[in-house]
């Protein structure tokens, strides 16, 4: 991508509110100024937009972190300060006097997820449950396969299937664009591929009985007259929309809930279980990154949670020779 042209102002200081604006004219992904933009404006504007930026002092950075930020979630916390360092970095970088964040002021340690993992055994038995629809059985079976996220794969069309290949592209969480442009559409991103194996392929010919165009994972109804929905999500034979998110949720909640709605499994668990049981049988770190398709190795680490039991193989390796024979 090339980098884009960024007319600094000039003739006097830069004030917090200007700072603020060419930092976020420079960036180039839209994730990036959607992302930073709420940190960097927030912070801008508790500081006093019209003042100079070399006058304010880190101690001031600090403070106005901890009162926007100082109870949020670790991850929240981590993103609007980074955020906010980035741009501080970004001016001194192009020689403009301005604060730096305080030493106390420390990113956070990101607690490991609080998900848990089911077992196959649970995941298999829930899924071959009569009562389940076989939409909700392909979705369920796909998730795990793939180890995908739930967005992705209820993205997926029926023409983005490779059915042969057990394979699909998806739009991955922060895809990166090929182009700058206002009004994105998904073929201007960069689309990752998930796979599946035999499970899934069993069921998706089963469901989706000859259809071949539009959504994988459709409602059972029409939406109303007034709900305004994109052409892509509505398959164009039978009108049916796009089985949402929140719809796909309280599908699952509904079929695994003990304790009364709300109590059920996530989508995400099946993410979680699948990256478990995969690294339980062996699979390196390599291998699992590029199944969850992370960028980064401790973003795999917190989905691993291997069982009592497969810790206690793993512990029988440890005995003695003739003990273990």
């Amino acid at each position: 991508m090339v980098p884009t042209v960024v007319q600094l102002p000039a003739g006097k200081a830069l004030t917090v509110r200007a700072a603020a604006d060419v930092f976020l004219d420079s960036l180039g992904n839209p994730n990036t100024v959607r992302n930073y933009g709420i940190g960097v404006g927030k912070t801008a504007e508790r500081l006093g937009e019209a003042r100079p930026l070399a006058s304010v002092a880190d101690d001031e950075i600090g403070e106005v972190l901890e009162l926007l930020w100082g109870t949020a979630a670790v991850n929240t916390w981590n993103s609007r300060r980074a955020g906010v360092l980035s741009w501080l970095g970004w001016c001194r970088e192009r020689g403009y006097e301005g604060p730096m964040a305080p030493a106390w002021a420390k990113r956070l340690t990101v607690p490991d997820s609080e998900t848990p993992a089911r077992s196959k055994m649970a995941v298999d038995r829930l899924i071959a449950r009569r009562e389940v629809h076989l939409r909700e059985k392909t979705l369920w079976r796909m998730l795990y396969e793939t180890a995908g996220r739930s967005e992705e794969i209820l993205g997926v069309n029926i023409e983005e299937l490779d059915l042969a290949g057990h394979r699909c592209l998806v739009k991955a969480k922060g895809a990166r664009t090929k182009v700058r442009r206002r009004g994105q559409s998904r073929e201007d991103y960069v689309l990752e591929p998930v796979y599946w194996d035999a499970g899934t392929a069993r069921l998706l010919p089963r469901l989706l009985k000859g259809r071949t165009r539009g959504p994988v994972f459709v409602t059972h109804r029409r939406s109303g007259p007034g709900k305004v929905v994109s052409p892509r999500d509505v398959c164009p034979d039978t009108g049916l929309a796009r089985l949402s998110y929140g719809q796909a949720r309280a599908l699952l909640d509904e079929h695994t809930a003990l304790r009364g709605p709300g109590t059920g499994w996530d989508l995400h668990e099946y993410r979680h279980s699948a990256l478990t049981h995969l690294g339980e049988q062996g699979a390196s770190l390599l291998m699992l990154m590029a199944k969850s398709r992370h960028k980064k190795p401790e973003n795999v680490r917190r989905y691993f949670k291997p069982s009592p039991e497969a810790i206690a193989e793993l512990t029988s390796l440890l005995a003695p020779g003739d003990a273990r024979r």
